[in-house]
């Protein structure tokens, strides 16, 4: 189960490299961002995002024995969302003894 989260972390953070990256040389979102922040769509989607990004803030600040860092992972949360949840998971993954299971992941320590 390890091995296939951190597959899957991977992917997603690799993903979200490339369709950051493939995005920002299409459209410079600064420039464009009065325009798009009118579509009722393009809020809802933001107030979705930010609330999972908060979701799992919340699992984080749990996890984190540091107020530094819970600070520090909360600012790069909320600017870089899911590229930041992904490095997160994956440190803790790697982290992990060998024979460790979900639970070590999970819970803290």
């Amino acid at each position: 189960m390890i091995l296939l989260l951190k597959i899957i972390f991977g992917f997603i953070l690799a993903s979200m490299l490339w369709v950051t990256t493939w995005a920002s040389l299409q459209l410079n979102l600064f420039t464009h961002l009065p325009n798009i922040i009118r579509d009722p769509w393009v809020i809802a989607t933001l107030f979705d995002a930010y609330y999972g990004f908060i979701t799992f803030f919340l699992w984080v600040a749990y996890k984190e024995s540091s107020i530094l860092l819970t600070i520090l992972w909360f600012i790069a949360i909320m600017l870089l969302g899911n590229i930041a949840m992904a490095i997160y998971v994956l440190i803790k993954l790697f982290q992990l003894d060998r024979n460790a299971n979900i639970t070590d992941l999970l819970v803290r320590k």
